[in-house]
């Protein structure tokens, strides 16, 4: 295990903005949970890891960093004792059945649970807007709890790929069908808003099926990730 270099440290800090995540292809993973399962399950995407244990033990390249050191690099108020950097896989040829599409999502704890959610319910692929938070963002890592490894992920010009999917397309709209009484196949695109401003006007006029979520209180609206979570669930249980 080689001393972690100020060079080092410099390049993994780099990896916390989008552009250098995007030039690298690479993001940074945090916390023993998440390192372990990767090591465990994809070894392959691993570039590098980051240990502050000295008796640390890992098959590839790997670092060992002062408590100090592991402050400079990491993006949590209390640092772990495991960081990774990891390669970005490309998703884009994934044949895909059950997918979620977001429309310029923007909080990074509801992209995180929202990814959470999608691999709970076995959605085989989410397809983002532009504008959506970096899914390898760390906060959105962090809140995504692995489920970042196991639902491949696309961003694309969204209007572009609702035109051409031969998918059934549904949305969530106020003026949508009763999502519990609707005739529901696990099958099609689902599309959730943005948090302020719902789906925009121009997914909005490529949606064939709009599905509501009654309300039975006085709330004024629902989280998105909550939201996500009703809706999957109805698709999943028919």
């Amino acid at each position: 295990m080689e001393t972690l270099s100020k060079n080092k440290i410099k390049w993994i800090r780099s990896l916390q903005r989008k552009k250098n995540r995007d030039i690298e292809q690479l993001f940074i993973v945090e916390g023993e949970k998440m390192v372990r399962e990767l090591i465990e399950q994809h070894p392959d995407q691993i570039e590098c890891v980051i240990s502050t244990d000295t008796n640390f033990s890992f098959n590839g390249l790997s670092y060992h960093a002062s408590e100090k050191s592991m402050e400079q690099i990491s993006s949590l108020k209390t640092p772990n004792k495991l960081l990774a950097v990891v390669k970005i896989v490309d998703n884009k040829q994934i044949d895909a059945q059950f997918i979620l599409a977001l429309d310029d999502i923007q909080d990074p704890g509801n992209m995180g649970t929202i990814l959470r959610i999608a691999d709970w319910f076995g959605v085989d692929k989410i397809i983002c807007s532009k504008n959506t938070v970096d899914i390898y963002n760390s906060k959105v890592v962090q809140a995504s709890m692995g489920s970042i490894f196991r639902v491949p992920t696309e961003y694309c010009q969204l209007e572009d790929f609702l035109s051409k999917t031969e998918l059934p397309i549904y949305g969530a709209l106020l003026e949508g069908e009763n999502i519990y009484t609707k005739t529901l196949e696990r099958k099609g695109v689902i599309i959730l808003g943005n948090e302020g401003n719902g789906i925009s006007d121009s997914v909005i006029d490529l949606i064939q099926e709009a599905i509501h979520i009654p309300r039975f209180g006085q709330a004024e609206s629902l989280n998105v990730a909550i939201a996500g979570s009703i809706i999957l669930s109805e698709f999943s249980r028919r």
